[in-house]
């Protein structure tokens, strides 16, 4: 029993630690006063003016449109990486494998700085095309990182065996092989858009003039006051993640159970 008081207070308390920060923003979301420190009243003002607040409307418009592009340009090309991957053999996997964990491994300023400079010899404008491009490099071997583990999970022989019955490679693949690791590619695609949505060094370093998600605008705040929609915007942000995280697990369930009860 003491144990188990141990063990649950542990817990309590790394939670607590993790999302204590979260539920001031929220609470504070919801303060009358701009202060952060100070509670002066309840009121939902800053909800009023962040829909009618242009600058933090258009970072929100851009962080969507590029975590939405590079989560599907990364989702396909991670998992099709990661299917080549799964059917090598011997030293090659090895090395691409490794390969693709530098990207993981690298400090965010290291892979900023490179793809900077990879730009400026091609001699690329710096805009939304190149913030594109940048988050897709960053998300894709997180993409593959997930899709790996549900393709050994897979049973080989479904592939192949689809083949032998008259299947192309690609149909076989298209068929047999999505269906089967398709947690994988729904997680890897849910990670790369997080990940898109939360990163700043790389954003900060490969855009434009003009061009800025919600990372770069919240940091150019952080010099002269943060702004307290910012705080409502959080809030949304972080009940629509959450909604969207319980809605999938629920769904997960439901078809955990329907395999359960059809076996």
């Amino acid at each position: 029993m003491v144990g188990k008081g141990i063990k649950r207070t542990y817990t309590f308390l790394i939670f607590f630690f993790l999302y204590a920060p979260i539920l001031v923003l929220v609470a504070f979301s919801f303060n009358e006063s701009k202060s952060r420190g100070v509670w002066t009243g309840f009121t939902l003002k800053w909800y009023a003016e962040l829909f009618s607040d242009k600058e933090v409307l258009e970072a929100l418009y851009n962080t969507l449109l590029i975590a939405l592009g590079s989560a599907m340009i990364s989702t396909v090309i991670g998992t099709a990486a990661a299917i080549g991957i799964h059917w090598m053999k011997g030293f090659r996997k090895t090395v691409v494998v490794n390969l693709n964990y530098l990207p993981v491994l690298n400090p965010d300023i290291v892979t900023a700085v490179s793809l900077m400079t990879l730009y400026r010899a091609l001699s690329l404008d710096f805009g939304m095309i190149t913030l594109l491009l940048s988050h897709v490099v960053f998300c894709t071997p997180y993409v593959v990182l997930s899709v790996l583990p549900k393709l050994k999970q897979m049973n080989t022989n479904l592939a192949e065996a689809a083949m032998d019955l008259g299947a192309t490679p690609l149909y076989a693949i298209r068929k047999v092989v999505v269906p089967e690791i398709m947690p994988g590619i729904v997680t890897g695609a849910l990670i790369a858009f997080t990940l898109s949505i939360d990163d700043f060094v790389i954003s900060f370093f490969n855009t434009g003039h003009g061009v800025s998600n919600l990372s770069i605008l919240i940091y150019s705040m952080a010099r002269r006051g943060i702004n307290p929609v910012i705080n409502a915007l959080s809030t949304l942000m972080f009940v629509f993640l959450l909604v969207l995280l319980l809605y999938i697990n629920r769904r997960a369930d439901k078809e955990q159970k329907g395999i359960v009860q059809s076996e």
